[in-house]
């Protein structure tokens, strides 16, 4: 029997981890769960648990990412029949009825599954980094919802807030199931939620204050992108063409706005997520995003998907790509490309702005 090469051996420890770990967490919950046992569960050592993740927490978010990632999956191909919405009223409820459906209910017989996902809000709450992360990844989920929304909207509107109101509902009966299962009747709360879509928020964008954001310095760089994933659609990232990619952190995500709304109608816009702490952060990321994502392609026709695309880069080889060596939570850079070369760049609060109205 040929013996493994150092990666395939430690991708088989991870998975091993993984799997361990799964079953603590649904067993004894989040934070009953230790790592001397999912070690032990694994036939692995303390340290070789710790050599592929930093810590409990990271171990968690990555287990429920890949849990999510896998449901999304299953879906499309059992329910291949599932109209999406073709007006916002329509999209919101399909959404909300995708999301409700995960939701654990007082007669399932399963409570271990039931039970892996209820520490996930507390255990945000727990640490300021994982706050204030998580609040700029759901400010980007309500981004690319109400962008989906407008889409889908007889008249011209901005509906990010309506997006906004929507999460706040799921996320809601999400704690309130986690606490009381069975509580509230999931039809009702699809209702509600289809039923934002026709509220007047008095929602405008607002662009940013023009003479406090720099304008874009021209630029001559080559631009070879790495291979990346488009969250949003669930495939490839296209980052060989014209258009705009914007950098940003975990504190800075609600900026990707200002980058899409500057942008000419046919310039692609892709919003490269980063962070100072890819072990536990990036997965939390990759499950906030393509967990609404998945449902977004469910609850919307491909014509209303918004016109951005979405990249974790998790190793830093993509923002290195844009010029941008090293990374952190508060990362705000943008480029603009045009025939294979950056031809502009801009650093700061506004970046997004003023590379994607450069003309």
């Amino acid at each position: 029997m040929s013996r493994l090469s150092r990666a395939q051996a430690q991708e088989r420890n991870r998975a091993r981890v993984l799997a361990a770990a799964r079953q603590e967490f649904a067993e004894r919950g989040y934070r009953d769960a230790k790592i001397d046992s999912i070690a032990e569960r694994a036939d692995l050592t303390r340290g070789a648990v710790y050599s592929n993740f930093p810590g409990k927490r990271a171990l968690y978010f990555t287990i429920l990412a890949d849990d999510a990632e896998r449901a999304d999956a299953e879906r499309a191909d059992g329910e291949a029949g599932t109209e999406p919405g073709n007006t916002p009223a329509l999209a919101l409820g399909v959404l909300a009825r995708a999301w409700l459906a995960g939701l654990p209910l007082a007669t399932d017989g399963d409570q271990a599954a039931a039970r892996l996902g209820s520490d996930l809000l507390p255990e945000i709450q727990a640490s300021k980094p994982t706050r204030a992360a998580f609040a700029q990844l759901v400010e980007l989920d309500a981004i690319l919802l109400g962008l989906a929304l407008e889409r889908l909207a007889r008249e011209p509107a901005r509906l990010v807030r309506t997006a906004e109101a929507t999460l706040t509902t799921l996320y809601g009966a999400s704690q309130l199931a986690a606490a009381a299962p069975g509580y509230g009747d999931p039809f009702v709360i699809s209702m509600v939620c289809e039923h934002l879509a026709g509220l007047d928020l008095s929602d405008e964008w607002a662009p940013p204050h023009l003479p406090y954001v720099p304008p874009a310095r021209p630029a001559d760089e080559p631009w070879a992108p790495p291979s990346a994933a488009d969250l949003v659609r669930a495939g490839p990232a296209r980052l060989t063409g014209d258009g705009v990619v914007t950098v940003l952190g975990l504190r800075r995500l609600a900026a990707a706005e200002e980058a899409v709304r500057a942008a000419p109608p046919d310039s692609a816009v892709t919003v490269v997520v980063v962070t100072g702490d890819p072990g536990e952060l990036a997965p939390l990321a990759r499950l906030v995003i393509a967990g609404l994502s998945g449902l977004l392609r469910r609850a919307c026709p491909p014509a209303s998907w918004p016109p951005v695309q979405v990249v974790l880069d998790e190793t830093g080889r993509l923002a290195e790509a844009a010029g941008v060596p090293a990374v952190s939570d508060a990362t705000e850079t943008a480029v603009r490309v045009r025939g294979g070369r950056i031809v502009a760049r801009a650093e700061g609060p506004g970046a997004g702005h003023a590379a994607a109205s450069l003309r």
